[in-house]
């Protein structure tokens, strides 16, 4: 098979994936004219036509499904005959596509990362951070990181560390403020609240005499973004009561600069977990950045983690965030 039918079948997966010809060709390095000269090339050798280009948005026809089932395979072989070659000689390179919440990704995972690719230099990383759940089934991803157990059965998970959300102010909004007492002292505070593509995420969850009680806040008393680390910088500057990942305050509960509201009312969640397709070769490249974060999340677990204000109850089964 000739190199240059090679690229051209990844042109042609890439664009049924992305929707856009351009922004396949974009991505594989192709200008929009050559990348449309390329499929028009590809469409004469097979005699078929691969996209309806009627509307805005490409369309595959009956017949270009077919052949993007069937390039699909003949690329992740030929992908995996080259990871399999590597990791004999020991290598570890070509490039890791993980999604990731935006505060943790842009913190403690971007610094595992770092750590990783000094030793694994030619390794690429594309990382996706969104504070909304990633839909596997159509994302150009290998794994996500999720804060939550998916409830998609065609999803697998592999759990990473244990996870439990804390509600935290800063010590000059709670000066300022006072410290809630009990849960109804919750309704005289302001908030900080992070709004997904679901929606708000203004219900708030105790474990209180030994059964769950509820919180909701009233979004006009909330600073709302879709950023989680923006929340924890808003949380920072006094802006009100945030309710942050334990993974995502530790370092700033350990150093006084947000302290927890509540602590004794913490209710346990599943986890945190490595997401991931079930039926999608796991290259060992992939293999090897889990593997290693694996062991940077049990070591953070007993460290970081130790002493904080942590559930008293059994964890409850939760959708991730």
């Amino acid at each position: 098979m000739a190199t240059d039918r090679l690229g051209d079948m990844r042109l042609f997966v890439e664009a049924a994936s992305l929707g856009s010809l351009t922004a396949a060709g974009r991505k594989l390095g192709f200008s929009p004219a050559a990348a449309s000269a390329r499929l028009t090339k590809l469409e004469a050798a097979l005699g078929a036509k691969l996209f309806d280009r009627s509307t805005r948005q490409l369309r595959l026809t009956e017949e270009g499904r077919i052949y993007q089932h069937h390039c699909g395979i003949a690329l992740q072989a030929i992908d995996d005959a080259g990871d399999a070659l590597h990791a004999n000689q020991g290598e570890v390179q070509g490039k890791v596509r993980i999604s990731a919440s935006a505060d943790f990704g842009r913190h403690l995972l971007n610094d595992w990362i770092e750590e990783f690719t000094r030793t694994h230099p030619a390794l690429k990383i594309a990382l996706t951070l969104s504070d909304s759940l990633s839909d596997l089934l159509n994302d150009d991803a290998d794994f996500a990181i999720r804060f939550g157990k998916p409830d998609n059965e065609s999803l697998v998970a592999r759990r990473l560390a244990p996870n439990w959300r804390v509600l935290c102010a800063s010590p000059g909004y709670l000066a300022e403020h006072g410290m809630p007492e009990t849960i109804p002292d919750l309704a005289n505070h302001q908030f900080v609240v992070l709004v997904t593509a679901d929606g708000p995420l203004n219900t708030f969850h105790f474990a209180a005499s030994g059964r769950r009680v509820n919180h909701t806040v009233a979004m006009e008393n909330a600073w709302e973004t879709n950023d989680g680390a923006l929340a924890r910088a808003w949380a920072l500057a006094g802006r009100g009561v945030a309710r942050k990942t334990i993974w995502d305050v530790a370092a700033d509960l350990r150093n006084g600069s947000l302290q927890v509201v509540l602590p004794d009312l913490i209710e346990g969640e599943p986890g945190i977990y490595a997401v991931f397709h079930p039926n999608r070769y796991m290259s060992p490249r992939v293999r090897v950045l889990l593997d290693f974060l694996v062991e940077r999340f049990q070591e953070a677990a007993d460290g970081m983690l130790a002493g904080l204000p942590s559930p008293k109850r059994p964890t409850y089964d939760s959708a991730p965030i």
